[in-house]
This record gives structure tokens, C-alpha cells and sequence, in this order.
């Protein structure tokens, strides 16, 4: 098991197929299977994502990633200096609502709080600092 790693990315879209790649390569070596592989990765997708169009909104800036794998489970810390943004304190969307009465966005969110099984925001130090947690499933 390889029980952490870091990766700094610039705010640029094109940062993110590395990322993926990095932690696909990451969770594997620590014994996740691919659907949460998977999961993970669209969540810390959708987080960099928002980050460099909402957060950073074109202007130059960094994103850390910092995973961090345990016996059962693994957590990935996003940080970046981007404006204050508490992404957990969007609303849910209504997702029983007819597509043509619904808001545009909000189901990044959802699909972060879906498909890991914690996530916790701080703001420390000038800091956005959104964590993910995912546990192991056992082995079938």
C-alpha cells in the first residue's frame, strides 16, 4: 500500500486528466476496486473542476491534492487560495423536478455527496480545504 500522495496542479482544465490518471494509479496500488476508484475520481474531478471555473474563474492559481490511504479507507484533501466557498452549504437540488423547471448546475455537488461516504469543508489559513473521505469495501 502506498499510504500517501501529493499532487499540485495549475487552475487549468487541462490539469485534470493527470490528476484522474495519478489517482486512478494511487487507489489501485492501495487496494480500491474500480467502481470506487471510479467514484472517487469523478468527485475530486468535479471538485477541481469547480474550483478552476467558479473559484479561480480564469485567474492564475494552484490546487493541492493530498491522499492519504488507511487499513479501511482513504482520504483526499483538496486545497486551493481561490475566494472562500463552503461547496457542502449548496442546497441539494430537486432532482424530482421536470428538467425544463430545474436550475442549471448543483448536481456536482450531489454527486460528490453520493458517491463518498464523508466529506467535511474548512476555510484555515486562506485556504479552501474541501476533505473526502471513501472507505474499502470488502472483497468479494
Amino acid at each position: 500500500m502506498t499510504p500517501s500522495a501529493n499532487i499540485d496542479i495549475p487552475a487549468i482544465l487541462d490539469a485534470i486528466p493527470g490528476v484522474s490518471f495519478e489517482l486512478e494509479q494511487w487507489l489501485k496500488l492501495s487496494g480500491f476496486s474500480d467502481e470506487q476508484t471510479l467514484d472517487l475520481q469523478l468527485a475530486v474531478e468535479e471538485v477541481i473542476t469547480n474550483t478552476i471555473l467558479h473559484g479561480y474563474a480564469g485567474t492564475p492559481g494552484t490546487i493541492r491534492i493530498c491522499c492519504r490511504a488507511g487499513p479501511d479507507e482513504v482520504t483526499v484533501e483538496i486545497s486551493d487560495d481561490a475566494p472562500a466557498f463552503d461547496p457542502l452549504q449548496v442546497p441539494e437540488p430537486d432532482t424530482s423536478a421536470n428538467l425544463d423547471d430545474r436550475e442549471i448546475g448543483g448536481l456536482g455537488i450531489l454527486l460528490i455527496r453520493k458517491v463518498t461516504d464523508n466529506a467535511t469543508y474548512r476555510y484555515e489559513k486562506a485556504k479552501n480545504i474541501l476533505t473526502l473521505t471513501k472507505k474499502k469495501c470488502p472483497s468479494l
